[in-house]
């Protein structure tokens, strides 16, 4: 598509992460789209079903290791990555509180997919004003990409044993995005070797011993997939342990070494909304269907619905130190609509005493 004009791929790969940097991506490299190595652990992941109910996964298969089948021509892939973390309450201070509420720090701002998308897309734009029309697609958590090993492969860090991307500057608080192209944009190199050494500190800090083996996680025992992609009621075995985290997790990031490093984040788009970084579960259970459509637009909470977020909030109270304003909260929504909702909630009256002791 290109032969006939003899382009300096060196000096554009070297443009692009300068514009890159100009659209407040904190890194971007580039990748070819050979992953015939991580298809074997893909494959085994899948075939452990640690992947629970995200049937995605599986319909897709492989061809998240196959990027050129996703998208046909592409020969390189751009892999970004963008910080979020934006400072706010002490996280430990939150889980600590049993009465207030812990939301992943991702998720205390605007939804990142639409902010990475967009500026992914602007930046596919100044490469198209500069060199003319070229194929290409956006990728943002959005398609089967294997976005880690992408990002790994171009250098921009090593996966953790938690199996997200760490980098030595940033940590790993921090989205990441694709451009898949054809242009045939020179790789980078990934880096000589990983830097996690004999540390085990995410695999003991997890509160559902979800982190199985290194760099191996089962989502069905992940408190982010129980409290985000689980459709149903959250097993028995886990709603003790899921504490007050009521939308993801991030203890395995929390006490990640690299993280003391990590930098707050210059976006606004990221910036903690209606103060979800210092709230009390009683406060966002008291919310009607209104207020949570209302706050969360344009949040990643949003998508998880009124329900799922009312039974999440369930758990987390059932969880709490016991209160007669908790037990009342909780009793007003016993009859709630929904099937799931009732079930949360009368858990969480049971394991807060209150059917007994009448609160």
């Amino acid at each position: 598509m290109h032969a006939s004009n003899p382009m300096d791929y060196q000096a554009l790969a070297t443009q692009i992460k300068e514009w890159a940097s100009e659209l407040g991506f904190a890194r971007a490299a580039i990748t070819g789209v050979d992953l015939a190595h991580a298809e074997a652990g893909l494959a085994d992941w899948l075939a452990r079903g640690f992947h629970g109910e995200m049937d995605y996964m599986a319909r897709h298969g492989l061809k998240r290791a196959r990027p050129a089948e996703l998208v046909p021509n592409t020969v390189a892939v751009i892999s970004v990555f963008m910080p979020y973390r934006a400072g706010g309450l002490d996280p430990h201070a939150v889980l600590a509180d049993t009465e207030r509420a812990y939301i992943s720090r991702y998720a205390l701002g605007r939804d990142y997919h639409k902010v990475l998308r967009n500026r992914l897309q602007q930046l596919a734009d100044r490469l198209a004003a500069q060199i003319g029309p070229f194929g290409h697609r956006v990728f943002v958590d959005s398609a089967p990409v294997l976005e880690v090993e992408l990002a790994k492969q171009a250098g921009l860090g090593w996966r953790g044993k938690h199996s997200l991307l760490l980098n030595r500057d940033f940590g790993s608080f921090y989205f990441l995005g694709e451009l898949f192209t054809d242009l045939p944009l020179p790789p980078d190199p990934p880096l000589p070797k990983e830097h996690c050494g004999n540390c085990t500190a995410c695999i003991e800090a997890c509160p559902t011993q979800a982190i199985v083996a290194p760099y191996q996680v089962d989502a069905r025992r992940c408190i982010s997939y129980l409290t985000i992609e689980l459709k149903g009621p959250v097993p028995l075995e886990f709603r003790r342990a899921i504490g007050n985290r009521v939308y993801g997790c991030d203890d395995c990031q929390l006490v990640c070494p690299w993280n003391r490093f990590a930098a707050t984040s210059a976006e606004t788009d990221f910036a903690i909304r209606h103060g979800l970084d210092d709230v009390t579960l009683l406060a966002l259970f008291a919310w009607s269907e209104d207020d949570f459509n209302t706050k969360m637009a344009g949040s990643p909470i949003y998508r998880i619905g009124y329900a799922k977020w009312l039974s999440n909030l369930a758990l987390g109270l059932g969880n709490a130190t016991p209160s007669p304003a908790i037990g009342a909260a909780l009793a007003a929504r016993a009859d709630d609509p929904s099937p799931l909702v009732r079930e949360h909630v009368a858990w969480a009256l049971q394991e807060g005493g209150y059917v007994a002791k009448g609160l």
